[in-house]
C-alpha cells in the first residue's frame, strides 16, 4: 500500500489516473501520514505492484463494501470526503 501511496505523491493526481487506470474518488478518502488519497485507486495499484497484474476499475467496488472495507479492516483510516458529508 504504501508503495501506491508514493507513487500517487510522486507522479500527482492526474498521471498517476492515467498511468495506472482510476479516477478520483468521489465518496471516500484513505488518510496517511495527514495526507489524503484515493482508496480504490490505491489499494488496485497496489494489487499491481504486490501481483504484476493490473485490475480495472470495474473489476472491483471502491465504496463500503469493496475497498474502503478492505483497507478498514488492513487497518488504514477511511473517512468520507469533506464535500460528500451530509449527502445520502
Amino acid at each position: 500500500m504504501l508503495q501506491a501511496m508514493q507513487e500517487y505523491d510522486r507522479l500527482g493526481p492526474e498521471q498517476f489516473f492515467c498511468e495506472h487506470g482510476f479516477a478520483p474518488a468521489r465518496a471516500y478518502e484513505l488518510i496517511w501520514d495527514e495526507r489524503r488519497y484515493p482508496p480504490k485507486a490505491i489499494l488496485g495499484t497496489a494489487y499491481e505492484f504486490a501481483t504484476g497484474e493490473r485490475l480495472a476499475s470495474g473489476d472491483f467496488e471502491g465504496g463500503k463494501a469493496g475497498a474502503v472495507r478492505v483497507l478498514g479492516k488492513l487497518g488504514f483510516i477511511i473517512k468520507q470526503r469533506e464535500d460528500q458529508r451530509g449527502k445520502s
